[in-house]
């Protein structure tokens, strides 16, 4: 498998990997392929299906803009893209890549096409770069979830020659448990081999230490930041309340109850997933409307579970749950247009169980058994956004995920991981399901909460 782990975690920008994340990246290698940009005068962007549905809630077109200026969701400062797409507003004019200044207006250079679908995915974008001459170059790419991106024809191709040969490759559970069977090797060690096969030690250990790092801080941002949420429909941030109110009243320790430590992983949960709705700094993982899963996970095992090596257990912990992840993206969908949401959240949560058991020292058997129930009891789960913002009830949601990982992990690691149905038949379900489910369901805001709840009382929200 063509992956690594840090194409499923990747450092980024909220409220969306699919809607924000991959249009900014599709409108930058638009221009970058595009060649020298000295006779450009013009360019347009083009929006179908569900990015033209849920776009503007999901913050779409600011992506698009930032990416035809050459910003990186990893580069960019949260802080500076309200500022710099004021500007060019006013000023009418887009310096493409930072270097060729043209005309643009978002009312006029943004198309959006609600009633209509590019073939290859729900999520389609076409790019026009106008040229003195009059001729134009167009193309088109595809958001397909978790901030990865494909020009047309891409979803067909296979591996490039001369791709990374990994010393464990793997399509399916069966073959990875298989390959630990044979090898005597744990999931985190094979994944940890097949990553050195692209990087040194200190690079791979560097970029996870990395992404942790990011997570801590993404959470510990949410847990000490007030305020409301933009989007019009007024919801507030609930995290740093709850979670002063766990921690404190009047300088005495409050809420001793057995379950009070599974209450602040929700709260770390929807911490990281309100800073993603404020379109802060997260990690990708796999997608960011389940951002808050696995950082909640892995803190609730860095700070409850009382790890004897705590780095090597984070450590394994991603690499383990990285697999479940290329699993899901390869065999289903880790998108919520194509699959609803059992692709998003339902995916964190079995990546999130799969990475707590392997961090936990369970065996291979006890991992694949953690991820199937993470999947299983995710099945159907539609994405139906509230207004299509990232919001409702899409962060809830993720502190949910989060205690359904723990409770997957726990009952995995009390049994010897034989269980009736596998992981494969589980991830091969939840292609099936997102296939019958209808378009309404699938993160266009044409169904569900998004239609019952929103016409009747914005302010009940």
């Amino acid at each position: 498998m063509d992956m690594s782990v840090f194409d499923l975690f990747k450092i980024g920008i909220g409220p969306s990997s699919s809607h924000t994340v991959g249009p900014m990246v599709a409108a930058r290698r638009f221009l970058v392929e595009c060649g020298p940009l000295d006779e450009a005068v013009g360019v347009e962007a083009h929006l179908y299906g569900s990015l033209a549905l849920t776009g503007v809630g999901h913050a779409t077109d600011k992506a698009v803009i930032l990416g035809l200026m050459g910003e990186t969701p990893q580069d960019i400062d949260p802080d500076t893209v309200e500022d710099k797409l004021a500007e060019a507003e006013l000023d009418g004019v887009l310096r493409l890549l930072g270097t060729k200044e043209v005309p643009f207006s978002m009312k006029t250079n943004l198309v959006w096409h609600k009633q209509s679908t590019l073939p290859e995915h729900p999520n389609g974008m076409r790019f026009v770069l106008q040229l003195k001459d009059g001729s134009v170059v167009e193309r088109i790419f595809y958001s397909v979830g978790g901030g990865f991106i494909t020009a047309a024809g891409e979803t067909q191709r296979v591996a490039e020659p001369g791709s990374v040969q990994v010393p464990f490759p793997f399509t399916t559970m069966a073959e990875l448990l298989a390959q630990g069977h044979e090898h005597k090797l744990s999931i985190p060690h094979m994944l940890r081999a097949n990553e050195l096969a692209r990087m040194s030690e200190a690079e791979l250990d560097a970029g996870l230490d990395r992404i942790w790092q990011t997570m801590r801080d993404c959470i510990a941002h949410g847990l000490v930041t007030h305020g409301q949420l933009p989007g019009g429909l007024n919801v507030k941030r609930r995290a740093a309340t709850l979670w002063k109110q766990a921690h404190c009243i009047e300088g005495k320790r409050v809420n001793e109850l057995p379950h009070d430590a599974t209450h602040q992983v929700t709260l770390y949960a929807m911490a990281v997933n309100e800073e993603n709705a404020a379109g802060g700094r997260v990690v990708t993982a796999p997608t960011n409307g389940a951002a808050g899963i696995i950082p909640a996970v892995l803190r609730y095992y860095a700070e409850d579970c009382r790890p004897l090596d705590a780095v090597k257990g984070i450590r394994d912990f991603l690499l383990t749950s990285s697999a479940i992840g290329m699993l899901c993206k390869r065999n289903a969908s880790i998108s919520g247009a194509e699959v609803g949401c059992q692709g998003e959240v339902g995916v964190a949560c079995a990546m999130a169980a799969a990475g707590l058991v392997a961090a936990l020292g369970g065996s291979n058997e006890q991992i694949e058994n953690a991820a199937e129930i993470g999947i299983e009891h995710h099945l159907g789960m539609t994405c139906d956004p509230i207004g299509g913002l990232v919001q409702i009830p899409c962060i809830e949601r993720n502190g949910m995920g989060a205690i359904k990982a723990i409770t997957a992990a726990s009952l995995a690691l009390k049994g010897d991981g034989t269980h009736f149905v596998s992981l494969d038949n589980a991830i091969e379900t939840m292609r099936q399901t997102g296939a019958d489910m209808q378009v309404k369901y699938k993160e266009t805001s044409l169904g569900g909460l998004a239609i019952h709840v929103v016409t009747v009382n914005h302010a009940a929200c």
